[in-house]
């Protein structure tokens, strides 16, 4: 009589492939939403240098904790 094999504790996961998981794919729409949080956060320091205390802050909280997050993530 064959004896059984001894079952593994470990499950194992299929094989992911590296080319549809770990590649980035930025559309369009990525590509503006970051622009325009690079151009705020140009705009924001600009306005910093001019000793702008209300413009240059908004400006550079919109491009740092709005546009460029959600460029990456969207």
């Amino acid at each position: 009589m064959p004896r059984p094999e001894p079952v593994s504790s470990r499950a194992s996961a299929a094989p992911v492939s590296a080319d549809t998981e770990s590649s980035l794919r930025f559309s369009v729409v990525n590509l503006v939403l970051l622009g325009a949080g690079l151009a705020a956060i140009v705009a924001g320091f600009a306005l910093l240098g001019g000793h702008s205390t209300v413009l240059a802050p908004l400006l550079l909280v919109l491009g740092f904790a709005v546009l460029v997050p959600l460029g990456i993530i969207r």
